[in-house]
């Protein structure tokens, strides 16, 4: 491999956060990290914008032995990379070699990262970023209702088969549903046996405590001085 280093831009509790995770399963604490202030404008200001014009994170960082350096921006695309690339990890299916669990670990990961993201997405935006005045109690409730007659019982049944989302082996995609499992917590959803046991599970992993140790530094609330609610974009 002609990489020479990773750096992930991080916030604490937020999709970077399962990157790191990702990152410390596979590389312990040989990685750099920075904290980005999400509050103060960080995420927009022209170095930031530079290299991310989305401003957002996570944003990951490589750079090849020759000195190139490239950027990627979506926590799903992040995940699947960098399990892809370290295949003596172990951290996803072999594509060729292992079909048809490929097939099931790949859509699990993108169900994860998108229609079970977006759904907390809508909750948290209308609970804790928007406006008061723009905020929609119809919103909420309607994604809190998808995730608890649709995607809940989707995954407690698979974890009822299982220690974790694709079986008894940990891959990079459960890094994406543990942390969609302690952010769909925080609003009262995911309460079933099967999901406690799998998040007492992951969390005695070393790698989650360390990625998941700055938990207490989140602010889930956007001040309303805040720049990044005056910029905020959806």
């Amino acid at each position: 491999m002609d990489i020479k280093k990773f750096k992930l831009y991080h916030y604490p509790l937020t999709r970077s956060s399962r990157v790191r995770w990702l990152l410390h399963e596979i590389f312990d604490d040989n990685f750099e990290l920075e904290i980005v202030n999400i509050h103060n404008g960080q995420l927009h200001n022209k170095n930031f914008i530079s290299i991310n014009p989305f401003h957002s994170i996570p944003l990951l960082e490589i750079e090849k032995e020759n000195g190139e350096v490239f950027h990627m921006i979506e926590s799903g695309a992040i995940i699947t990379f960098l399990a892809d690339i370290y295949p003596e990890k172990k951290l996803s299916p072999h594509p060729i070699k292992d079909t048809i669990k490929r097939m099931d670990y790949l859509q699990m990961l993108h169900f994860c990262s998108t229609m079970m993201d977006m759904a907390l997405w809508q909750i948290r935006m209308n609970t804790n970023i928007l406006p008061e005045s723009e905020r929609s109690e119809i919103i909420i409730e309607r994604y809190k209702k998808k995730i608890t007659l649709e995607i809940e019982p989707l995954i407690s049944s698979r974890l009822q088969r299982g220690q974790y989302l694709c079986g008894d082996d940990f891959y990079a995609v459960d890094c994406i549903l543990g942390h969609n499992v302690m952010w769909a917590r925080s609003y009262g959803l995911f309460n079933s046996s099967s999901i406690k046991a799998y998040l007492s599970r992951i969390s005695k992993r070393p790698a989650f405590v360390m990625a998941f140790s700055d938990y207490k530094d989140f602010d889930a609330n956007v001040p309303r001085e805040s720049s990044l609610s005056k910029n905020f974009s959806g």
